[in-house]
């Protein structure tokens, strides 16, 4: 019985070993991030002092909405998660 119990803790030990390995390969096969960072301009500044993200991302469409100075790509992702992407170089 004893032996029974081993080995099923031995194929345990052995499977989590495997799936954290391959957790750890997937991860360090991952691509370089390449979203541009929060500009630290004129513009930009405002963003850097608002220390909440949601609360500063409420200012982004005042520039980069359909029709402004700075519109956003007809593909870019959803608009209401700007510093989840585009992280202020602090962070």
């Amino acid at each position: 019985m004893k032996r029974k119990k081993n080995a099923k803790m031995l194929v345990s030990n052995i499977f989590f070993i495997i799936l954290c390995a391959s957790i750890l390969i997937f991860l360090l096969r991952a691509p370089k991030e390449t979203t541009t960072p929060l500009p630290h301009n004129d513009i930009h500044n405002r963003f850097y002092a608002i220390k909440d993200k949601k609360e500063a991302e409420k200012f982004c469409l005042d520039c980069h909405d359909q029709g402004k100075e700075a519109p956003l790509s007809e593909n870019h992702p959803p608009k209401y998660r700007c510093l989840f992407c585009h992280k202020r170089p602090s962070e």
